[in-house]
């Protein structure tokens, strides 16, 4: 069975309340202030069995100027509308201001309920019907039926049920969706209950036992139970009015306006990216970064409205634009929202979401407004895509595109495989599902050459470029996955090299000036006449009476060829030399079990200056372990 919402719209004191109780019995006006005023402040709600068997979960919203905010919050998602029109009084600003928010939302579906029909005559009621066909021309409820009633005499009634019964039969079946929302309409407590949350089940289902999240601010509680249309069920579908209490959930933490969903599965933000339609019915243009009412779901949040375009919008007009908010939403891609002016407040504009977490943007940037621009087309894989490429080195979460492209897990999940066949997009971590664009794999790999372009340039004798140092180079990049990946592609395709810690580009050679092998031959020299006393390297710098950089260079060249040993800072040995020494330390070992430190100044022949800093290096390359005062021949 299909789940229906049916909302009321429509003028002050035109009947909307009085319509649903003749239809339901109920009287959605609860609060003491609606029953002495005799108009509607807060949200009504009532249910319908229709004679087909479809059920219809109904909204009553207020109709007065002042409560027109409360009217959108019960407006979103609703499937069909019942627009109500007093025969006595006809179109009014309200009903025209209800028409335009029911079209901003998207409904699609309704009927014209013209009530009070037992206070007119007949003439009267052609003038009023007339009134209604002419208001109704160019918009979706041209064609819907007008059902002529009254709430008194109940003239009409069995018409317009049999009329709402017809509609229901037209209405598809909601999208399929994974992703749980409830945007919050009402908060109350309950003796023996606790805190109750009401509204419309969005998307999603949401059952018993479950742990859900409110969102913006973060708090989590878990289902304690749920009824549907005042009966207890253990689950709840989309289109579903719904009421679900929580354990230990204070009234006071949750406000109308936050919505219900499911840990992590939603991002808050203070930006959204929008399709935005500027009325025909406003009267002059709308300027860039005015400060206006943005309402989504069941909430009002202040913002600026950031033309992307042009500096003014005229009457009519539909554009991509920003909303930067003063407090942060929770919303998914497609969603509906109305835009109201700050002061005097009305009705000038409205949408939908085309990037519910966007970056700042900078404005009448051509290629910033084609990419929102593609977004309007709905094209998956166009939407996936784009939002894969924005977000960079950081990529993008299977989860977080679930709410950037508001697409069922199959759905997403088929056109990321086609993706990643095209090789459009990469995976960088199966684990997490996390995908990044292809161009931005290209140049990171592009960035990889530069850096190490840049490093041999400025260091011609080094063999290579720490790993660490080139992973240094991108801060942004927090992923080591991805680093990896990157370095493994360009290794597998032969565009570098990797030597234990040192990267290369492949065709990168060590090749040495004139002066440099001169420098080269007599650092050779004498660290072999050095043997086991070699001097500092300082005072090998000042003898040869070389740049001491490029001494240094040849320096660490030869270290890197395995021609000299490096043991301290300063202090380096000829490899001949302490390989000879290492032959007759691991003989000693092998024949004594052990050497002391003086025996091992006996074997050298050398001062405590260089016979500390050689045991301590073969201590560092596990030739020997240190027992005490003693070295023994470490065991493999």
């Amino acid at each position: 069975m299909k789940q229906i919402i049916l909302g009321t719209a429509g003028h002050i004191d035109h009947g909307k309340t009085s319509l649903i109780k003749a239809v339901t019995g109920i009287d959605t006006d609860r609060l003491k202030e609606e029953k002495e005023r005799g108009i509607t402040i807060e949200l009504g709600f009532a249910s319908l069995d229709l004679p087909s068997g479809e059920h219809l979960g109904i909204v009553d919203v207020p109709g007065h100027e002042k409560f027109v905010k409360n009217m959108v919050a019960g407006a979103t998602g609703i499937d069909i509308v019942a627009m109500v029109i007093a025969a006595d009084e006809g179109v009014m600003p309200q009903t025209r201001e209800h028409m335009e928010i029911c079209t901003l939302l998207g409904v699609q579906h309704g009927l014209i309920a013209m009530t009070k029909t037992d206070m007119v005559d007949e003439e009267w009621l052609e003038l009023a019907l007339e009134d209604i066909r002419e208001f109704s021309q160019g918009t979706f409820l041209e064609d819907a039926p007008i059902l002529p009633v009254s709430s008194m005499t109940g003239q009409g009634i069995p018409e317009l049920i049999s009329a709402l019964d017809e509609i229901a039969g037209q209405i598809p079946q909601r999208r399929p969706s994974n992703l749980f929302r409830l945007p919050i309409d009402r908060v109350f407590t309950m003796k023996g209950f606790g805190t109750v949350i009401t509204g419309s089940l969005v998307s999603g289902k949401i059952e018993v036992g479950e742990t859900i999240m409110i969102y913006p601010s973060g708090i989590t509680s878990k289902v304690r139970g749920i009824q549907v249309h005042n009966q207890s069920a253990n689950e709840a579908d989309a289109g579903m009015r719904t009421a679900i209490n929580f354990q230990g959930l204070d009234k006071a933490a949750v406000n109308r306006g936050e919505v219900l969903s499911t840990p992590k599965a939603l991002v808050n933000s203070y930006m959204v990216d929008v399709s935005f339609h500027y009325l025909t019915s406003n009267q002059k243009p709308l300027k860039n970064r005015t400060l206006v009412r943005f309402h989504t779901g069941t909430s009002e949040v202040m913002g600026y409205l950031i033309l992307l375009e042009q500096e003014e919008l005229p009457p009519g007009q539909t554009v991509v634009a920003q909303l930067r908010l003063d407090s942060p939403v929770a919303i998914v891609k497609d969603d509906r929202f109305v835009v109201r002016s700050y002061s005097p407040v009305r009705t000038i504009g409205g949408g939908y979401v085309l990037n519910p977490a966007p970056q700042k943007h900078k404005r009448l940037k051509p290629e910033i407004i084609q990419g929102l621009q593609d977004l309007t087309n709905n094209d998956p894989a166009v939407i996936i895509s784009y939002h894969i490429e924005q977000a960079g080195y950081r990529g993008v979460s299977f989860s977080h595109l679930k709410i950037m492209t508001n697409l069922p897990d199959k759905q997403l999940d088929t056109q990321l495989q086609h993706l990643l066949s095209q090789k459009t997009i990469l995976q960088t971590d199966k684990e997490n599902r996390i995908f990044i664009h292809q161009f931005t794999f290209d140049t990171l790999k592009q960035k990889f050459t530069e850096h190490l372009t840049d490093y041999h340039s400025t260091n011609p004798l080094k063999a290579g470029m720490p790993k660490e140092e080139l992973k240094s180079k991108f801060p942004l990049l927090t992923d080591s996955k991805l680093f990896n990946q990157v370095l493994n592609q360009m290794i597998k395709g032969q565009q570098i090299v990797q030597e234990e810690n040192t990267v290369r580009l492949e065709n990168h050679r060590v090749f040495l000036g004139q002066d440099q092998a001169d420098i080269r031959l007599k650092i050779i020299k004498t660290y072999q006449n050095g043997g086991l006393q070699p001097p500092y390297f300082r005072d090998v710098t000042k003898e040869l009476d070389a740049d001491p950089k490029h001494v240094q260079d040849v320096l660490m060249l030869l270290v890197e060829e395995g021609q000299i040993i490096k043991t301290k800072d300063d202090l380096f040995f000829d490899t001949g030399a302490v390989e000879n020494l290492k032959t007759r330390l691991v003989e000693f070992l092998k024949s004594n079990g052990e050497i002391t430190t003086p025996q091992f100044k006996e074997m050298t022949g050398v001062s405590r200056k260089f016979v500390i800093p050689l045991i301590e290096y073969f201590d560092a390359k596990n030739v020997t372990l240190r027992v005490g005062d003693s070295r023994k021949l470490r065991k493999g």
